[in-house]
């Protein structure tokens, strides 16, 4: 067991070396680093006096608790940290080359992946170990120890050596939220990531192959850096219109792309997401679903500035996807129709075209027709090759037509419906 002085001592460099972090405060800025310098300040006043020994424990204790939430290693989570820091650095590495970063900023770096090794190698056990001695325990604590996953960057043996990786790493997978969510809902004024977007992927998607390919054309010219159109996705319920944005998330967030979901009462605030999402490196696709607009809607003059532009410049790397199931985004009355009365707008006709052509404000409009039998049975089709059923056709086909008679009409997302409860069906009855 160690002695109480050299725990001490020890204790004492670990302690002044976190607290000289330069620029990844943040990798201790949670509850994990504040559990852990809890703990330190504990090991460092402890002078084996009951109620310091209780106190240690304690401390031991919530920093064990903290590291078992992550459900990964000491060292492990320090890495996750690093990479998903948001500093002065990470946000420059982005922009520019290794070369052109100031001087200091690379020093400062330099300095605290030392401290940061070195916080690495402290092993779970010997903390453990120093709670033994501090405490006077005849035997150490339970100690969180797991095995270490591969680092996801080469940093070398030498941290600080490896600050041209983690450059790279940055540039290639961002950092901060965009590095630690690839999608994000707006809401309150705040941008949330999502740790578990929808899995959907493009080659689950069957029919509309048209609008598809357009949509994945377009979306590769957003990455490019290339002058991408806003689109509108038109048409019947159900069709897979929400789905194909989503799944570009999952086909392109390994090439910096971004989702950024804003419902309809939130879109008063687009000039501002769009404002923010400018400097960024990424790439972002705002997500609108269901979008239509009463007449004087805040949000129709909010979308409409994002379309169409203002004096400041429009960003390259922001498009706007909508979708929507009506054609012409704007409400229309037979009262809003010209009539001839005194009261009446001298141009009322510019007003109810400028309402009927709001959709042409997008760059693209894809529509997506309702589904047909023959359209109907292509996608579920394609879903039970995908599952793997082993179910003849005919009964196949039989099956989903009465599906489509009894629930939700042909559609898209009725195949998907009926797969989903034919596939647990069957698997339930194969578990008997």
């Amino acid at each position: 067991m160690k002695t109480f002085g050299a725990t001490t001592a020890t204790i004492t460099q670990y302690r002044q070396q976190a607290a000289s972090l330069l620029l990844y405060q943040a990798v201790l800025d949670n509850t994990v680093g504040h559990t852990f310098f809890s703990l330190l300040e504990a090991l460092n006043t402890s002078k084996g006096l009951t109620n310091e020994r209780a106190y240690c424990l304690t401390a031991y204790g919530q920093w064990f608790q903290a590291l078992a939430d992550t459900g990964i290693s000491w060292g492990d989570y320090l890495i996750k940290q690093i990479l998903i820091a948001d500093n002065a650095f990470t946000r420059a590495a982005q922009h520019l080359p290794l070369a052109a970063l100031p001087v200091p900023l690379i020093t400062a770096v330099r300095h605290d992946l030392q401290i940061l090794q070195a916080l690495y190698n402290l092993s779970p056990s010997h903390i453990s170990e120093c709670v033994q001695a501090a405490c006077q325990l005849t035997q150490a604590p339970v100690v969180w120890s797991l095995t270490p996953e591969p680092l996801p960057v080469d940093l070398s043996p030498n941290w600080a050596a490896g600050i041209p990786n983690l450059v790279t790493y940055y540039q290639q997978e961002g950092s901060g939220q965009f590095g630690q969510f690839q999608g994000f809902r707006w809401q309150q004024g705040q941008l949330l990531g999502i740790a578990d977007p929808d899995p959907i992927r493009l080659d689950e998607l069957a029919a509309y192959d048209g609008p598809k390919a357009t949509l994945v054309k377009n979306t590769e010219f957003l990455l490019a850096g290339l002058s991408a159109l806003n689109v509108l996705l038109y048409g019947s319920r159900g069709s897979g219109k929400s789905s194909l944005i989503k799944a570009l998330l999952n086909k392109y967030a390994s090439r910096g792309l971004r989702l950024i979901e804003v419902s309809k009462a939130d879109l008063h605030d687009l000039p501002v997401i769009v404002d923010y999402l400018r400097p960024q490196p990424q790439k972002f696709i705002i997500f609108v679903d269901d979008l239509s607009f009463e007449e004087d809607d805040d949000a129709f003059k909010a979308l409409k500035v994002v379309l169409e532009g203002g004096l400041t410049r429009r960003p390259q790397n922001v498009v706007v996807y909508a979708t929507s199931n009506r054609r012409h985004l704007v409400r229309e009355f037979f009262a809003d129709r010209p009539r001839p009365s005194e009261a009446d707008e001298l141009k009322s006709w510019d007003t109810v075209q400028e309402k009927l052509s709001f959709s042409d404000r997008f760059g693209l409009t894809l529509t997506f027709e309702a589904a047909d039998q023959v359209t109907y049975l292509e996608i579920v089709h394609h879903l039970a090759q995908q599952a793997d059923l082993d179910l003849p056709l005919d009964d196949l086909d039989y099956r989903a037509k009465q599906w489509a008679t009894r629930h939700n009409g042909r559609s898209g997302r009725s195949a998907r419906q009926f797969m989903d409860f034919l596939s647990a069906e069957l698997a339930l009855g194969n578990g008997e």
